[in-house]
């Protein structure tokens, strides 16, 4: 393939996510490919979310995709290794951050070993007598830098291979006798032995910390996720209340309205019954009144006599109920009662509101900051290495807790004083201060 003048780069057949050779290639629907165990670990740290992200061009999928082994790329892949393609496109020139080869002449090819003998550094090509020849075999070859003449001690033109601990500096074995005598001195490979062990050891506790502030990371989100669902429940079971509630509330006004006109209803009905007595009554009473007046008006007196005699006595007034005669009869009591319920019913749900909004700002995952956690490390203080870990404390994103709350409505901007909020369950706006201001009842009127 190489011959045929195809030029291949090994990075088109690595995984983005784990930066080696593709294992198992899959593709996703926006084109790109992963190893197929890379893009699913990638994916399960996002399930909860239940948005999939594609790690180069973050574009989002849901639901999450199907994923289908890519044939083609598997087979060149297998190819790519089997042919050992990847140590032959390695041998590629070098580029603007790359160390190039010393011997190559022209377009020069990009380095791969740098020896501290020669002081040059070597492609594969030019690298082969180090390893064939032996003349080379005592060379000390190291991976390509630029900075080869940092190894070379400037004062006496030697290779530095000796570490001053006293002055915390490499030097040359001819340092030894002239400025660094009587210093404590050992070679360069020990203390980078040495060096290595500390940085061992810092790196298996970073990683246990790693380890644990991943486990709180899985944690956190677990506990979103549990908090997320149970606040969806509340929601949908407080809303259940409250239409209860309100339908209650309905039932009782319809109540209350049919009570009112079966009252009137029957206060008119028995009104009513009586006027009709008492229209009776009148046209009798208007009856005999006629006949008086006819015969107080006749001029035959034998007949004004005996009509005298034979007329009856006039009707008796029947006893009648007591009559309100008030013009301003209203059903003001009533209304004074309905009044008195709003008031109460207003007192109650100021209590309940209150207790409610203190128990909702009670549901928390956050707890209180706990005090900055520091790790001291230090080695002998013989040349070692002194390293100092320090938890820097923890800044609260900008808008979290950087103003009083309000402690009975958290949803509510917090102003400059006491906390307030405002609520109006039937109309009318209660603005409250102290909470033993919102627990005051007032005194209502009752009727006996």
């Amino acid at each position: 393939m190489a011959h045929a003048g195809l030029v291949l780069d090994k990075d088109q057949f690595n995984c983005s996510i784990c930066l080696d050779v593709l294992k198992d290639p899959v593709t996703i629907p926006c084109g790109h490919s992963y190893c197929s165990g890379c893009i699913r670990n990638y994916w399960d740290q996002d399930d909860y979310l239940g948005i999939f992200v594609c790690p180069q061009c973050r574009q989002n999928f849901n639901p999450r995709p199907l994923l289908a082994r890519n044939t083609m790329l598997a087979d060149v892949v297998d190819k790519f290794k089997k042919t050992g393609l990847q140590e032959a496109v390695s041998q590629s020139f070098a580029e603007a951050d790359d160390v190039e080869c010393d011997v190559c002449t022209g377009r020069k090819n990009k380095a791969v070993k740098s020896c501290l003998v020669c002081l040059a550094s070597y492609c594969d090509v030019h690298l082969q007598p180090h390893y064939e020849s032996a003349a080379f075999k005592k060379h000390k070859l190291v991976s390509a830098s630029k900075r080869l003449q940092e190894t070379i001690c400037a004062r006496h033109d030697k290779l530095l291979e000796v570490y001053c601990r006293t002055d915390k500096q490499c030097i040359c074995y001819l340092c030894l006798t002239d400025e660094h005598r009587g210093h404590d001195t050992v070679l360069a490979e020990t203390e980078i032995q040495q060096r290595q062990k500390q940085l061992d050891d810092m790196k298996q506790n970073s990683q246990l910390k790693i380890h644990q502030r991943e486990k709180e990371a899985q944690d956190l989100r677990q506990a979103i996720f549990s908090l997320i669902r149970s606040a969806r429940a509340a929601s949908e079971e407080s809303d259940a209340v409250f239409t209860e509630l309100i339908r209650s509330i309905e039932l009782k006004r319809f109540e209350v309205r049919e009570l009112i006109k079966a009252q009137e209803k029957t206060a008119v009905s028995q009104a009513e019954q009586l006027l009709e007595k008492i229209q009776k009554e009148i046209a009798e009473l208007k009856k005999n009144k006629a006949e008086l007046d006819k015969l107080s008006h006749s001029d035959d007196q034998i007949h004004f006599l005996q009509s005298c005699q034979s007329l009856l006595a006039p009707p008796m007034l029947s006893a009648l109920p007591s009559v309100s005669v008030d013009p301003g009869l209203t059903f003001g009591p009533v209304m004074t009662a309905v009044s008195d319920f709003k008031g109460l019913l207003q007192e109650v749900c100021q209590g309940g509101f209150v207790s409610i909004y203190e128990r909702v700002r009670d549901v928390v995952i956050v707890g209180p900051q706990s005090p900055a956690v520091q790790l001291d490390t230090t080695q002998p203080t013989d040349g070692a290495l002194s390293v100092q870990m320090e938890a820097t404390e923890v800044i609260p994103p900008t808008g979290l807790d950087q103003s009083p709350v309000n402690l009975f409505n958290p949803l509510l901007n917090p102003g400059p004083s006491a906390p307030t909020f405002n609520f109006s369950p039937f109309g009318s706006k209660f603005s409250t201060g102290a909470r033993q201001r919102h627990m005051q009842r007032r005194a209502h009127p009752r009727r006996k």
